[in-house]
């Protein structure tokens, strides 16, 4: 390669891409963590370098000129580049310091993750642990995550994963809920009893009515989309729920509401991108989730 042809700085390649793709210079500033005038400079240093215009500048912002729209293509190419770049050096760090980002459900983080974090800072105090709070997928490939904790194997080539276990989601209510609504000879709760329901689509009713419950909209009084929210209700004795047993029986303040229901089950996987599985700090706390999760 002729190396001399490239007569652009490629840091101002890099603002004109993110100012393209956040449609602003305000809102590429505000993702570079620079100051306005300064990422307008280096966007009009690249106009100059070039020779061509990037940007029409109208009353309300900025629009790609035709130049423009055909160089996006191609800076697009370099970010992603720079992003793989990034990943596999950040993969080869031997480090045990830093900080490693863990994308979990709202359950999970709430009420399984805190005890295997404690065991893993006293371990290694000097790996920082940011929980990423996310009932949806997070996407490890632009690092929204370092380390995922899914209810589903990732189809992605370029993810790893392991399987930690078969988890069982059972019906839990506070012991007053169930003895104010009466109990079954097989200790299950009366019909007329609420239930608290988990989406806008009715899930946890369909999964009833197929164990032979014949429950109506009539019967969830309440909906939560937030599983942590929703057990602070079940907790309270507003009605029955569903969660993963370990969380459930490990609470003293609930009991399973139906003995006999025959549990949900849904597998439990820890996944990682590929480049970072060759960083030793974050096989540190992949593993240690691994075990903790188990």
């Amino acid at each position: 390669m002729d190396w001399r042809s490239v007569t652009f700085d490629w840091n101002r390649a890099r603002a004109f891409l993110v100012t393209a793709e956040e449609g602003s210079l305000s809102a590429a500033a505000r993702a570079l963590g620079l100051a306005q005038p300064t990422l307008g400079r280096q966007v009009e240093a690249l106009e100059a370098e070039l020779g061509v215009a990037l940007f029409e500048r109208t009353g309300r912002g900025l629009r790609l000129t035709p130049s423009g729209h055909e160089l996006l293509a191609h800076a697009r190419i370099m970010g992603e580049g720079a992003r793989a770049l990034s990943l596999s050096a950040w993969g080869q760090s031997e480090a045990l310091e830093g900080e490693v980002a863990i994308s979990a459900s709202d359950a999970y983080a709430s009420y399984l993750l805190p005890p295997i974090l404690e065991r893993l800072h006293a371990a290694e105090p000097r790996i920082r642990i940011e929980v990423v709070v996310s009932n949806d997928l997070s996407d490890l490939s632009r690092r929204e995550a370092d380390i995922a904790v899914r209810n589903v194997r990732p189809t992605e080539p370029d993810l790893i994963a392991r399987k930690i276990r078969e988890a069982r989601a059972r019906l839990y209510a506070a012991p007053g809920y169930l003895d104010r609504c009466g109990r079954t000879a097989a200790g299950g709760p009366i019909s007329g009893a609420s239930f608290i329901d988990i989406d806008e689509q009715g899930s946890l009713m369909k999964l009833l009515n197929t164990q032979g419950f014949a429950l109506t909209e009539a019967d969830f009084p309440y909906r939560c989309r937030n599983f942590a929210v929703m057990w602070e209700m079940v907790r309270r004795g507003l009605g029955i729920g569903i969660l993963d047993d370990r969380i459930g029986d490990a609470d003293p303040s609930v009991e399973r509401a139906v003995p006999g229901f025959t549990p949900i089950t849904f597998p439990v996987w820890l996944v990682a991108h590929r480049d970072m599985a060759r960083s030793r700090r974050l096989r540190v706390v992949f593993d240690a989730l691994a075990k903790g999760l188990a």
